[in-house]
């Protein structure tokens, strides 16, 4: 902080600029452990309210909504940089979930020069909900991740609906792969005539069908999940190699087991099972898709499956079960800023409470240009934020993976001589 010599007047303003609110009365690291808390911890305000009470600190729950608020008053244009930077990555995944939108008090009036897209759009749902006699609104929240390595960012994007306008809008532009479940909203986004994406099929989704119904028909299950898995082994066993050899991998072995795949899909045990069973559905699903399920084969940098995206949904899903509801089409634009704050920190293993106590600090006070507040930026200057252990869990998670996956192929070597 600034200080100026026999000036008390003076550095008593500067201190109220330096914090948040009215008077400066919350300090930067309040609302940094609020953030963290509700976003990083997924602790609902009336859990954390008895947490600062156990501390002998009063505050009620508008008080801690109150700090969120603040918070994202401060920090929002951080997200549209990050946005801007994450559309430069070379793939990225997307994802949904629900989130219950309590009823808006009254529908907003249209300006047709001022009213967004997005209002718009609320003021339809608000109005179908009254005709049905409903009290809340079924909103979305879309997560987005980067695969590529140079762009460590996930974002969240809060719709007032499922319609294809949340990744329409968002992507517009959009030149690289991407990857997604196969819902019709999404193929639509993805493959409309101005798009210029590349299309990705998630194999962890075909894989889970065939599963799930291998109950059906067991016999006929057996190799085409084996060639899956064997896709699955090669991908953990390049995991620690570069990209041109890891894309080398994906050409040779990884297209032999592709083709052992697509010749027994097109084969008779597979045209044996009755057209209307969910398995066959299971096998329709993976030919259906077959292009977009290959593309991952091309290029070593591209990921086999969407399942970092899924991941990414958990914070919506588990966050949700706490706090319920958004109390308004505000509140989730600003949860989603938030979110993608808290994730993109923890993406780049950081301490988010440090980093966000940083951002906010900093933001405040004009004192460090907004790019140099992006996660991976900051981390480079703040190495004491790093959470060196998960690194370590990951890199210990591989290497368990690795020699699982290793003692499998012993064990299958030894079956085949055994039968030979």
């Amino acid at each position: 902080m600034l200080a100026y010599v026999n000036d008390p007047e003076r550095e008593l303003l500067v201190e109220e600029e330096a914090n948040l609110g009215e008077k400066g009365r919350y300090h930067p690291s309040t609302a940094a452990h609020i953030v963290n808390s509700k976003f990083g911890l997924h602790l609902p305000l009336y859990r954390l309210q008895d947490v600062y009470a156990s501390c002998g600190i009063t505050l009620s729950r508008s008080s801690l909504d109150y700090n969120l608020e603040l918070a994202h008053d401060v920090t929002q244009e951080l997200p549209k940089v990050m946005l801007s930077r994450f559309l430069g990555a070379n793939c990225i995944g997307f994802d949904d979930t629900h989130v219950t939108l309590i009823m808006p008090g009254e529908i907003p009036k249209i300006d047709p020069d001022k009213t967004d897209p997005q209002t718009l759009r609320l003021i339809e749902k608000m109005e179908e909900a009254i005709k049905d006699k409903k009290d809340s609104l079924a909103a979305k929240m879309w997560g987005y991740t980067s695969f590529d390595p140079t762009v460590l960012y996930d974002i969240f994007d809060f719709r007032v609906s499922r319609h294809r306008d949340g990744p329409a809008e968002l992507l517009v532009g959009y030149a690289g792969h991407a990857t997604a479940d196969c819902y019709s909203g999404n193929m639509s986004v993805i493959l409309a005539l101005e798009s210029k994406m590349t299309r990705m099929a998630c194999w962890a989704h075909a894989r889970r069908h065939v599963y799930e119904h291998q109950h059906n028909d067991a016999a006929a299950c057996a190799l085409p999940l084996a060639l899956i898995n064997k896709i699955y082994d090669v991908g953990r066993r390049a995991l620690g190699m570069s990209f041109e050899e890891r894309g080398k991998l994906r050409a040779t072995e990884t297209r032999m087991y592709l083709d052992r795949l697509r010749e027994w899909l097109d084969g008779p045990v597979a045209a044996s099972l009755l057209p209307s069973s969910k398995l066959a559905g299971a096998f329709n699903y993976i030919r259906n898709h077959w292009d977009a399920l290959n593309v991952f084969v091309t290029d070593g940098r591209l990921p086999i499956d969407n399942n970092q995206d899924e991941r990414l949904m958990r914070r919506v899903a588990v966050g949700r079960k706490n706090w319920l509801f958004v109390g308004s089409m505000r509140a989730g634009i600003r949860n989603a800023d938030l979110m993608t704050l808290v994730a993109s920190a923890h993406r780049n293993d950081l301490d988010v409470m440090m980093y966000m106590e940083s951002v906010i600090t900093h933001m405040l006070r004009g004192t460090a240009k907004v790019e140099e507040l992006l996660p991976d930026v900051w981390k480079t200057y703040h190495p004491e934020a790093i959470r060196t252990y998960r690194i370590e869990e990951r890199q210990e998670k591989a290497s368990i993976a690795l020699e699982q996956a290793a003692k499998r192929r012993v064990r299958n070597e030894l079956r085949k001589s055994m039968q030979g």
